[in-house]
């Protein structure tokens, strides 16, 4: 296989630069969890409850995708201080990991558009 030409320039310096700094510190967080994690109403259905009349009660779900598949867990009140943050944890993580897809993009597309640049030109059928 053909190595990629790392290309050349201010541009490609300032993306190499952005990758290095975003590789230093993507570091997979071990207790991420993915998905959203949302904060709902329902009502219990009790007659003598507030929540027939009034507001109803609040509860958290987390849900994500598993093998293509749709989950959602319902999450106790007592453990949201512990689990946004290990949703958050993932969503920080998968937004520096596109970045660094972008970047790549980005530094392929300038290698190709230098290398169309300074390409020898084949004037054997002139």
């Amino acid at each position: 296989m053909t190595e990629l030409v790392s290309p050349v320039g201010t541009e490609a310096s300032a993306l190499k630069r952005r990758k290095r700094k975003l590789l230093t510190r993507l570091r997979i967080p071990p207790d991420a969890l993915p998905g959203s994690l949302v904060l709902s109403h329902r009502r219990c259905g009790k007659p003598g409850c507030h929540c027939a009349e009034g507001t109803a009660h609040p509860f958290y779900s987390l849900t994500f995708m598993v093998a293509g598949k749709k989950h959602v867990e319902s999450v106790p009140a007592e453990w949201i201080d512990a689990v946004r943050p290990a949703v958050d944890a993932a969503h920080g993580f998968k937004d520096a990991v596109s970045e660094l897809f972008a970047i790549n993009a980005q530094l392929l597309v300038l290698a190709r558009q230098q290398r169309r640049r300074h390409a020898p030109v084949d004037r054997s059928s002139e």
